[in-house]
């Protein structure tokens, strides 16, 4: 099954991921303009009136972009919808989103029905997050039309599998579009994450150090200073397993090596989990690919190096 053709005009087959406060309309403009598909959670507008405010102004700039620049490759925008008892906001939201047709939607945490109907209603497509066999057999059931595997190493909430592991069991018996999370920090990782199976890639924290990220300079500086060995995998502070930089979590004052467990009746996304440090706030989430992030370029100037790298893979493997 090919790419729905939303999917098939971009630069690089790469998602930028939904990150929760980091992504605004700044963010995703970019990224669209790059040729990538942006995202950001509907939750990141607030309060939620701002929601529509974000959705007509990413059209209306990528409408006149695209009008000066009729040769480029601008990519569709997404927005992430976190389909939980504790968002409050998911039928206000989806309803602007069938309003103004949003032509990507992507589900968190639960598939939903509820979303998936209300996409397809004007042709758009849906994308789901999972981080096992169950979840995605699930979503799909429920009519999501592509699938994200989250996968060991990837920013924030993230799965437990190795990206070797999850793909390749998904596409026994998924054909349609696959994307994948992990560690995915560079254009020749792009290429690693197609030739296990996967469509796309789909990258977060290579992102949160960009010019146009809504993230603060020490959190970004944080992000270059970090390597791999500087993930801490936790699920105190969403009731979620995610994962997150050690130094933001010891500049709260707690043990990175000595953090207790939380449920998931511990969720809430108006919360910070089980300690004053708010997730995402204070407590910072990347994923295990930091240690290929050295600078904090626009994002223009991202795409541009992965591209370099994506085709230099593929000339090293003679594709």
């Amino acid at each position: 099954m090919s790419l729905p053709p939303i999917l098939q005009n971009l630069e690089l087959p790469v998602i930028g991921a939904p990150l929760f406060i980091v992504s605004g309309p700044e963010l995703v403009i970019a990224q669209c303009k790059a040729g990538i598909v942006g995202s950001f959670p509907a939750l990141n507008a607030r309060p939620k009136e701002e929601l529509e405010k974000w959705i007509i102004r990413i059209k209306l700039e990528l409408d006149q972009f695209q009008k000066e620049n009729p040769d480029k490759k601008v990519a569709p925008f997404a927005v992430n919808q976190i389909c939980h008892g504790s968002n409050n906001r998911l039928e206000h939201d989806m309803e602007i989103c069938v309003k103004h047709e949003v032509p990507i939607i992507i589900t968190s945490l639960q598939a939903s029905k509820m979303v998936y109907d209300a996409v397809h209603s004007y042709g758009g497509i849906a994308l789901h997050d999972v981080t096992n066999i169950r979840h995605t057999q699930k979503a799909l059931e429920m009519g999501a039309d592509g699938i994200i595997a989250v996968c060991n190493g990837a920013g924030g909430h993230a799965g437990g599998l190795s990206p070797f592991a999850l793909v390749p069991e998904i596409r026994e018996f998924f054909d349609g579009p696959l994307l994948c999370s992990g560690s995915i920090a560079t254009g020749g990782s792009v290429l690693g994450a197609q030739g296990i199976g996967a469509d796309l890639a789909y990258i977060g924290t290579r992102f949160i150090a960009s010019k146009e990220a809504n993230a603060s300079e020490d959190y970004k500086d944080e992000i270059i200073e970090s390597r791999g060995q500087d993930i801490v995998y936790s699920s105190l502070f969403t009731g979620v397993h995610g994962n997150y930089l050690k130094g933001s979590i010891e500049k709260a004052g707690l043990d990175p090596n000595n953090l207790p467990e939380a449920g998931k009746e511990s969720m809430n996304f108006g919360s910070g989990g089980n300690t004053d440090a708010k997730a995402w706030k204070d407590i910072w989430g990347a994923g295990q690919g930091v240690g290929s992030i050295h600078d904090k370029p626009s994002v223009q100037e991202i795409v541009d190096q992965m591209k370099v790298e994506y085709f230099a893979a593929r000339e090293r493997l003679a594709l």
